[in-house]
């Protein structure tokens, strides 16, 4: 009723999944690609399984096959082990390199999402120091807030240069990646690293944008603790000009001891060194912070660069036509070896069969001439 062209069987631990190409039905003009099959809890026990229903689309009409023990001869038997024999030889060979690098890649790849995420807890430690800071009014007290920021910081501005070098390393080994058979320019493998890189770079742009804001939101809160202080002491609102002269000067202190000379001690002193903490410690912050700014405008240029190139759907589409181009004329090729195959294969069957006829029939001849 059938017949089998090629099968092949795959065999899990509790799962074996025969596949067949080119099965043919016969009367029922239809074709099946595959079957599962779950063997029983007795390893010995034999195979049965069940054939999916096949339909016949002419006459409407339902076929189920039942095949057991369709495989307990000797001869599958041995086939059955040598292919098993076969499989375990397979695995405990030594994974490809491709395997390797994909692996080294990803743990890269995590080890350095792992150092954005330290990033972004210093960032939310940052911002909640200067959170803080907003409504002290102690020195001593900005003086430790302040040495916190500084802290933090400091360790940011490491932990990017890292992250940076780190990118660049992974841009190298996708660079060697690419030299590797299968895995060159366009290539799916060489797309998803690419993608995954340039999404790393991009968190790591975000993030260096989000200590941009926090610089330039520290520097707005100066000025306005400036202007709130010139304001106490002169009872007038300086302008821009002044604000912008006082800070970057660093003459606010000289301009509120000219104010204690006018007005007497009191509390201008503690306003003088809670604004000298606030001064020192905006500067060391905007300092660092603009270095992490700096990080963030070289990764910038290459966000935007990889950006083009993933973005350019022109061209990935034109890689994926090359793709299946490549492939369809694999595809053909590996056809035409296979009907190559089997004409020398029929060939030899006749020749060895004409070989046999002129055998036998020599023998029936010197036979009966004897």
């Amino acid at each position: 009723i059938f017949f089998l062209k090629k099968l092949k069987i795959i065999r899990l631990k509790s799962r074996t999944f025969i596949t067949f190409f080119n099965f043919h039905v016969h009367g029922c003009n239809h074709y099946s690609s595959s079957i599962d099959y779950t063997p029983s809890l007795n390893p010995q026990f034999p195979f049965h399984f069940a054939l999916h229903f096949i339909q016949n689309q002419s006459k409407n009409l339902e076929l189920i096959t039942i095949m057991n023990d369709l495989f307990s001869t000797d001869s599958f038997r041995q086939e059955r082990h040598h292919h098993r024999h076969d499989t375990v030889e397979m695995s405990n060979n030594s994974p490809s390199s491709t395997t390797i690098n994909l692996n080294t890649f990803f743990d890269d790849v995590e080890s350095v999402k792992a150092e954005l995420t330290e990033l972004e807890g210093l960032h939310r430690s940052l911002q909640n120091s200067h959170e803080q800071s907003k409504t002290l009014h102690n020195s001593k007290a900005i003086k430790d807030v302040r040495s916190r920021m500084e802290t933090a910081v400091t360790l940011a501005l490491k932990k990017a240069r890292f992250i940076k070098v780190r990118l660049e390393e992974l841009d190298r080994s996708n660079e060697e990646n690419r030299k590797l058979p299968g895995c060159g320019y366009g290539s799916s493998a060489d797309r998803s690293r690419t993608s995954v890189v340039s999404g790393l770079r991009k968190k790591l742009c975000d993030s260096m944008e989000s200590f941009n804001r926090l610089r330039e939101e520290i520097t707005k809160t100066y000025k306005d603790t400036i202007e709130r202080r010139y304001f106490t002491i002169t009872g007038e609102n300086p302008d821009e000009k002044t604000v912008d002269l006082l800070i970057s000067t660093g003459e606010s202190e000289t301009f509120l001891q000219k104010a204690i000379q006018k007005q007497g001690r009191g509390r201008v002193l503690e306003t003088i060194q809670e604004i000298q903490e606030r001064h020192d410690a905006v500067k060391d912050i905007e300092r660092n912070l603009r270095e992490l700014h700096q990080v963030f405008l070289d990764m910038a240029v290459l966000v935007q660069a990889q950006g083009q190139q993933l973005d350019d759907i022109e061209s990935q589409v034109t890689r994926a036509n090359s793709a299946v181009k490549r492939g369809t004329s694999e595809l053909q090729t590996a056809r035409y070896y296979q009907k190559n195959t089997r004409k020398w294969i029929c060939i030899g069957v006749g020749v060895l069969g004409v070989i046999l006829f002129i055998i036998i029939l020599s023998v029936v001849l010197s036979k009966r001439n004897n």
